[in-house]
């Protein structure tokens, strides 16, 4: 009997895993899909000569992330690669936003736009390097971050205290309209605050966008040489030195509950799986609480708010294998891992108003990856593995551009949304779909069908908006991974601090799973040793 079973995995599943098997528990992770990741894979299944990422691809949380940091990935196989420019924004002008680790290279670009709106920029980067230890450490520490959060409001008192709290608390659209005098900066920031579901006029999507950026800034967004799922194989490969045990195509059905305690699992084949101390679920938050936990184990409340519960929007990708460079009209976007496409501030609120109203946006913005930019080994010399994703309504009233997208994805829906991508593509790029050798449609019923946590083609695990953060994430008073079954731990990005791979979820829930299965002697032991290296005291 393993001491913990962890159910899923995902970059959170593995996280947890990795820390209770190097606390010495003995570990088993099951695994629903055939192979673990997640949302952090890749294959070959656009063009056999071509990688291409499933879903996630660019990692700059996980460049960030102190948790896995101390797993040592690059210890077990991984590696990272950058591309020459961490993210452009270009503009059907000509023009184009450049998001550069040099942070000169960054303000030169937006002084194009608007002079001395480079130096408006390196203020706030000024200010995120006064901020940047407490962020991290707040943010990735178990909600609430009591000491991360007494020691940011130290360094936000020296950083202007109340009007920097108010800054980051600003829709992002009325952030860089204070910060920046050209639509350069402004860009950076919205289009970031957008990889979540952010729409510009959002109340806390500037904070947002300035963190992204400024993680751009400071860390670029790297991508694992060879595929995403390098970052997977190598945390299977710590988690198996240690002993632990991940079992595919296992899917877990039921949370088994006796004497008030959640004491294993049951599989989909009818396979009993116990845990000696701990069952860790990197699922989805309705998944975990509407139905791998009967209710009658559960709060009335909770049952109640989890019908409040708010999906971030859906997503449709499209994977290409292209015979060339992209021939982006903006020069400086053929240098960029990232780049982000919408003409203009008024288009992306535009295309989150459509979103609002429930209709497919008729010029959808769009988060394009160039993969061998970033890593030479994604396809053969010459060429370039690319993708791009686009945010939908999940329920689908009507479609703005008119052409019959009726939300039931069956193929018809398909080729009009991805011929739609690719139009807009070509708006930046002309000459684009001549390019194109094959292409892989990935519309929201596909992303769940290959990971479940994806409900709808979500990506992020619950909207990122302030209703459903901190406190109030995944569920109100619900901000620590324990969950109202003792031994039963949430360690997916339903929980704080959210979606991203960075592993955080997966730790807090390692974490908490150990503190609670401390004996009560050495966590004294252990309080007594922790105040005399604060002190020290001699005892």
């Amino acid at each position: 009997m393993p001491d913990a079973v962890v159910i899923g995995a995902g970059p959170n599943g593995l996280v947890a895993a990795n820390v209770l098997a190097g606390a010495g528990w003995s570990v088993e992770v099951l695994e629903e899909q055939p192979e673990p990741g997640g949302a952090v894979r890749h294959d070959r299944g656009v063009d056999p000569a071509f990688v291409n990422d499933l879903f996630s691809s660019f990692y700059p949380l996980a460049a960030a992330s102190p948790v896995l940091a101390a797993l040592h990935p690059e210890e077990h196989g991984l590696r990272w690669s950058h591309a020459p420019s961490v993210l452009a924004h270009p503009l059907t002008d000509g023009s184009c936003a450049v998001l550069d680790r040099n942070i000169n290279t960054t303000a030169a670009s937006l002084d194009t736009f608007e002079p001395g709106d480079g130096a408006a920029w390196r203020r706030l980067h000024d200010v995120w390097q006064s901020l940047r230890p407490g962020i991290l450490e707040a943010l990735f520490t178990p909600f609430p971050p009591v000491r991360a959060t007494a020691r940011l409001a130290l360094r936000l008192r020296a950083a202007g205290g109340l009007r920097m709290a108010r800054s980051l608390v600003l829709p992002v659209r009325r952030l860089g309209e204070e910060e920046f005098r050209g639509e350069g900066g402004r860009l950076l920031l919205a289009g970031n605050a957008l990889h979540a579901d952010l729409a510009p006029e959002s109340a806390g999507s500037g904070g947002f966008g300035w963190l992204m950026t400024m993680l751009g800034q400071s860390y670029g967004f790297p991508v694992p040489v060879g595929g995403s799922g390098a970052l997977t194989s190598a945390l299977v490969r710590r988690l198996e030195t240690l002993g632990g045990r991940v079992r595919c195509g296992q899917r877990v059905e039921h949370v088994v509950v006796r004497g008030g305690r959640a004491v294993g699992v049951r599989t989909a084949g009818g396979d009993a799986v116990p845990a000696r101390r701990a069952v860790l679920a990197d699922v989805s938050v309705p998944a975990l609480y509407g139905g791998l936990v009967d209710p009658e184990h559960l709060p009335a409340q909770l049952l109640d708010d989890l019908r409040r519960f708010q999906w971030d929007f859906a997503t449709f990708k499209v994977d290409w294998a292209l015979d060339g460079p992209v021939p982006w009209q903006a020069e400086p976007a053929s240098r960029a891992g990232t780049v982000h496409l919408s003409d203009g501030m008024d288009e992306l609120t535009r295309f989150a108003a459509q979103i609002a109203m429930r209709q497919v946006p008729d010029r959808p913005f769009l988060i394009f990856g160039q993969m061998t930019t970033s890593d030479a080994t994604r396809s053969p010399q010459g060429t370039e593995s690319a993708w791009a994703y686009t945010h939908i309504p999940h329920e689908i009233r009507a479609d703005a551009a008119d052409e019959g997208i009726t939300g039931r994805w069956d193929t018809k829906d398909q080729e009009l949304m991805a011929d739609r991508v690719e139009r807009q593509v070509e708006r930046f790029a002309p000459g684009f779909r001549s390019l194109v050798r094959g292409r892989r449609i990935l519309a929201p019923p596909t992303l769940e069908a290959l990971d479940g946590n994806l409900a709808g083609g979500a990506i992020n695990g619950g909207t990122t908006a302030m209703h459903q953060q901190l406190v109030f994430r995944p569920l109100p008073g619900t901000g620590r991974p324990e969950t109202p079954v003792p031994g039963l731990y949430l360690a997916s990005s339903g929980a704080h601090p959210g979606g991203g791979v960075h592993g955080a979820p997966g730790a807090n829930a390692a974490r908490a799973a150990l503190r609670r299965n401390r004996p009560p002697g050495l966590a004294r032991a252990q309080r007594l040793l922790a105040h005399r290296d604060r002190t020290g005291a001699r005892r």
